[in-house]
């Protein structure tokens, strides 16, 4: 394996570990269960999605601040529609253009299936489909900032992706 192969490889494994922890604890237990699982999940990421675009862990710690506030403002505002049963909702489908390669569209996708209000449901062409909560509530446009960042994740730019 070259270089690129390694680095592509304990980022994998340093990702799947950090999401194990997350997700199960710190328990003798988990721990135990996750060496055999984060090294399985490792695999099977590199062989369903191979590390073509190298992903800089920086620029991803970089934008992981963003992600939780955005998680957190959606989260709080998607709560107070659910007790505020008078706010407006009109829930519908938009399709958005996406210029990123095949392996940062699976990662916007992913972002905003995390984040309350939207859900990404599949991709036509280049077109990203998502559902929206509330399409008056200007989720469509914050969708090419969140592929900025992503591509600035992947591509090492927030300006220009795509061809």
């Amino acid at each position: 394996m070259d270089r690129q192969a390694w680095t592509t490889l304990f980022h994998r494994l340093l990702f799947t570990s950090a999401v194990w922890i997350v997700l199960s604890g710190t328990d003798a237990k988990a721990l135990a269960v996750g060496a055999f699982a984060v090294p399985a999940a490792t695999w099977l990421s590199l062989r369903l999605l191979p590390g073509r675009d190298r992903l800089v862990l920086w620029r991803f710690l970089r934008h992981f601040p963003s992600f939780v506030g955005g998680s957190l403002q959606g989260g709080v505002d998607v709560a107070r529609r659910a007790v505020t049963p008078r706010m407006p909702l009109s829930p519908g489908w938009v399709e958005v253009p996406v210029r990123l390669p095949d392996g940062g569209r699976v990662a916007l996708g992913a972002e905003l299936s995390l984040m309350p209000g939207t859900l990404a449901a599949g991709v036509r062409g280049d077109r990203l489909l998502v559902h929206l909560l509330d399409t008056d509530a200007g989720f469509e446009n914050a969708i090419p900032r969140e592929e900025a960042a992503i591509a600035a994740m992947i591509l090492g730019t927030g300006k220009e992706v795509g061809p």
